[in-house]
């Protein structure tokens, strides 16, 4: 099974320019904790409620700050046409939750999340196994 078959398609993203108060208020709005950033519709990042906090809410940066200074810019993704199978497989050993789906042209077509597995690909057992268990080597980065 594709990724496109389980994936979440019109998916909301910002762009670099919006001010994080935009972010923190489209992710209240719609109930998530992440949204891609993106250059038209190229995938150039993501911001996350937590980047907000962290990166801007605890070191006093004003609502008017750009997404571009919290958000993550090097992100895992993966192409729409990958197997389901391959992309549990890499949420698992990145230990990440969501992951943006970009189409033949790179563009970003969707996010698919642990949840769309589990209802649409017949669990996640594994992949959530792997996600919970901490990181071993030092300095390493927590998604």
């Amino acid at each position: 099974m594709q990724i496109a078959e389980i994936m979440t398609r019109d998916v909301a993203f910002l762009s670099a320019d919006e001010p994080v108060q935009r972010a923190a208020q489209l992710m209240a709005d719609l109930d998530i904790g992440s949204v891609p950033v993106c250059d038209g519709r190229r995938l150039v990042g993501v911001v996350t409620d937590r980047d907000i906090a962290v990166r801007c809410t605890a070191a006093g940066a004003p609502v008017s700050t750009r997404v571009r200074e919290a958000m993550t810019p090097h992100v895992s993704w993966c192409y729409a046409d990958e197997d389901a199978e391959t992309v549990k497989a890499k949420m698992r050993d990145e230990q990440i939750r969501r992951l943006p789906i970009l189409g033949t042209n790179n563009e970003l077509v969707g996010v698919v999340s642990l949840g769309d597995l589990a209802t649409r690909a017949g669990g996640t057992d594994d992949a959530l196994a792997g996600i919970s268990e901490p990181a071993r080597a030092s300095g390493e980065l927590f998604r």
